[in-house]
């Protein structure tokens, strides 16, 4: 069964979306990125951009309805990732950080706590701007997990 690369699109980076285009074109695996929007992608044969209805989660739902067991998972949705895992496909956010069944219960439940934080006023800020650190950070989890699905 063939790998797919999914790109949960409307938030991901730029700059970890061109890092994931070379490694498509380099190793032949379909990318589909979804997205509510449309938005240009280079004219590359294993790129393909899925525009779904807007509203909550619908891009989610999609990913998770077309994903399979070999396939890889890009997002900086905890939620989604949480159910990704729990399919038993693979899913990086684009910092880097490798989601597993030993760590997206953590990841959910502290999310959900700085969501608590959030909505009661106790924190206004969200997580630090992409950095290039962060787009090298992802690049090396992103190949050492592409290169485990694919092989």
């Amino acid at each position: 069964m063939a790998t797919t690369i999914w790109i949960d699109a409307d938030a991901c980076p730029q700059a970890v979306k061109q890092v994931i285009f070379k490694a498509a074109m380099r190793t032949k695996t379909q990318t589909v990125l979804v997205a509510n929007s449309w938005m240009k992608l280079p004219p590359q044969p294993f790129l393909r951009l899925e525009v779904v209805d807007k509203g909550a989660d619908v891009a989610d739902q999609y990913i998770v309805d077309h994903c399979e067991i070999n396939d890889l998972v890009i997002t900086a949705d905890i939620p989604l990732a949480d159910l990704i895992v729990k399919k038993g496909v693979a899913a990086i956010n684009p910092r880097g950080k490798i989601y597993t069944s030993q760590n997206i219960s953590e990841a959910l439940s502290m999310r959900n706590f700085m969501e608590d934080l959030r909505g009661s006023g106790q924190i206004t800020g969200g997580p630090a701007s992409m950095s290039q650190n962060h787009v090298q950070a992802f690049a090396r989890s992103f190949d050492k997990v592409l290169t485990k699905v694919l092989s």
